[in-house]
């Protein structure tokens, strides 16, 4: 599978670099935030999955879909609607658009592939760009 075209604001990548560490998780997120097109919050697509976003997606294998809002990990605090941008699954969702689909190994190389169904909520589409 090819890795989907990512689009990050601004604001999200200058938040987020600063909490990536030397782990092998953090790597690969920082890998994608390298390849990722930069652009101003007030540019973003409306259907990109943006820190804060309530996303609706779906795991390969299963028939239930997930809706969660992706956010900064101080902002999790054990709500289970929340997931962190620096778990794998949080990680996979940013800078994706509804549609694509994005497969990586995980844990004992089990191959988990996530698939956007739906941008519910997004903050520069809510006007909040400065969240």
């Amino acid at each position: 599978m090819t890795a989907p075209h990512l689009i990050i604001s601004s604001l999200d990548l200058d938040r987020i670099e600063p909490l990536l560490g030397n782990s092998p998780q953090h790597q690969a997120l920082q890998e994608e935030l390298n390849r990722a097109e930069i652009r101003d919050p007030a540019d973003m697509p409306p259907d990109v999955v943006t820190m804060n976003s309530q996303v609706r997606f779906k795991m390969k294998n299963s028939d239930a879909p997930f809706c969660l809002t992706l956010v900064y990990p101080k902002d999790v605090q054990g709500d289970e609607s929340k997931i962190s941008v620096l778990t794998p699954v949080g990680s996979a969702l940013l800078g994706l658009k509804v549609g694509d689909n994005i497969s990586w190994s995980g844990p004992a190389g089990r191959n988990i592939e996530v698939e956007i169904l739906e941008v519910v909520y997004q903050p520069e589409r809510a006007g909040e760009l400065h969240r």
